[in-house]
């Protein structure tokens, strides 16, 4: 992959004091330079998710952006993310990343909700195509995609060092600092 190929990465910070979770974008180039950044707020235990992912990526304006990462399915507490109409909004692959082997979701989102709220989060969540894992060296991560012919290439490709692609690092870096500043402001 070429050194200045983009990637936004969308990241979520979260400390558990507000209805509301801080979501960040990054475009960060596969040679780790920053390009840009954009910010916004989804709900705790909401749906709107995958919605504020595609005001993020229309805020951004960034037509040279070729893949979309996110580091997760299940931001915000269960706020289940729509992969399939994320990537058929920016017209880009969509790759979501997690970092932990797991069983999956269901019986987390079995204990958390009840009625309507559970049926329409685990039609969500079963709608969403498979985990593979990928081996970044002595890490493992676990990446789901839609439209991306070989997810590990990009991962690999993003991943210069450690378990983590560097747009995931920096988006998430990013969403820790403007939680904190809101956080330090409100007081």
């Amino acid at each position: 992959m070429k050194a200045g190929t983009r990637a936004l990465g969308l990241a979520e910070s979260y400390e558990g004091t507000a209805g509301h979770s801080t979501l960040a974008g990054a475009v960060v180039r596969a040679d780790r330079v920053v390009d840009d950044f954009a910010f916004g707020r989804c709900t705790v235990g909401g749906t709107d998710l995958t919605g504020t992912a595609v005001d993020l990526w229309t805020a951004l304006d960034r037509p040279d952006v070729r893949y979309v990462l996110v580091a997760g399915v299940a931001l915000a507490w269960y706020n289940l993310l729509d992969l399939d109409a994320l990537a058929s909004a920016c017209e880009r692959p969509v790759l979501a990343v997690t970092f932990e082997s797991s069983p999956g979701l269901a019986d987390a989102i079995r204990a958390a909700f009840d009625g309507e709220a559970r049926r329409e989060r685990l039609a969500a969540y079963r709608a969403l195509p498979p985990r593979h894992p990928v081996a970044l060296g002595e890490d493992t991560v676990y990446v789901r995609s839609v439209g991306c012919d070989d997810p590990g290439d990009v991962v690999r490709a993003f991943t210069p060092e450690g378990g983590r692609p560097e747009p995931l690092r920096v988006a998430r870096e990013a969403a820790r600092a403007v939680d904190a500043f809101c956080r330090s402001t409100a007081a």
